[in-house]
């Protein structure tokens, strides 16, 4: 069940939680792959499995990494931006009209304080929560978690909002499809093996190897990618992450490609649902 979560963070003046001081971190490379060629018409095989390659040795070590040749328009970027700007500038009793928790889907608004994402301390932000529309007709006519429909501000609010959160969700919903058919040759499993699990500058990552947090260098047009959590800067910060959590009767086990003979997974099989009703009771 994709979603899209879209963040306004709310800076703290003197607030030095989780303030970054670069010289005191060592810089690591973040991979940077570009998948352009895999999203041609007329695919390259050679160049295909190039890209899959890169994609497993990122995704073991360090578990990030920075996507170009996306397919996303500088454009919609620029109006995604734009638009969240302006849904965040709206009066706080507008966007409270509009909170998740007037949602069975847990879409919309959540206000500074809502998520709790570390114990005992509150997030300093708000957020917009969309996700696939539910058409009625899934599932034989039930709702369920998280599947219902969005809630948006009216037009006259915010011109353009939803239209926008639309078509970039539609763009990064491909996106993530042509991710996981990457991520599945990169496994050496067929193309297609993830496709029935999913249905239709401020970042550090934390390395395990030195136990220290390390920046990320943005690239121009690129997309991080991470196999999180976003730190406060001493001014408010526009974030968008998206999420492909897959469908959510899908069961989550070791591939079999992962495994060598006589080896056991290490984790026992877990729904998609329950895995998300307990991350999302331990942040709310």
């Amino acid at each position: 069940m994709p979603n899209l979560d879209i963040q306004s963070n709310v800076s703290e003046p003197g607030s030095s939680k989780h303030v970054l001081h670069p010289a005191d971190r060592l810089a690591i490379d973040i991979p940077v792959i570009d998948i352009a060629g895999y999203l041609q018409p007329s695919l390259d095989p050679d160049l295909t499995r190039s890209i899959a390659s890169e994609i497993h040795d990122a995704a073991r070590s360090p578990g990030f990494f920075q996507i170009t040749g996306n397919g996303v328009s500088p454009d919609l970027r620029r109006r995604l931006l734009e638009s969240m700007r302006s849904f965040f500038a709206l009066p706080a009793c507008t966007k409270a009209s509009l909170h998740r928790n007037l949602s069975p889907a847990m879409r919309g608004y959540e206000g500074v304080g809502d998520q709790m994402l570390e114990a005992g301390v509150s997030d300093r932000k708000e957020g917009f929560l969309i996700g696939a529309e539910w058409d009625g007709e899934e599932d034989g006519g039930r709702a369920g978690f998280l599947q219902g429909r969005n809630q948006w501000p009216a037009e006259e609010e915010c011109p353009g909002f939803r239209g926008v959160m639309e078509e970039y969700f539609d763009a990064m919903r491909g996106l993530s499809k042509a991710l996981f058919r990457l991520v599945a040759l990169s496994l050496d499993l067929d193309e297609k093996w993830f496709d029935g699990f999913v249905g239709i500058g401020g970042l550090e990552v934390f390395h395990r190897l030195t136990q220290a947090w390390h920046p990320v260098k943005p690239v121009k047009d690129a997309f991080v990618v991470n196999i999180g959590d976003m730190m406060v800067s001493d001014k408010d910060r526009y974030s968008v992450a998206f999420f492909n959590e897959g469908r959510l009767d899908q069961i989550i086990e070791c591939i079999p490609t992962c495994l060598k003979p006589g080896e056991q997974p290490r984790y026992e099989p877990v729904r998609v649902e329950a895995h998300l009703k307990e991350r999302y009771s331990s942040s709310y």
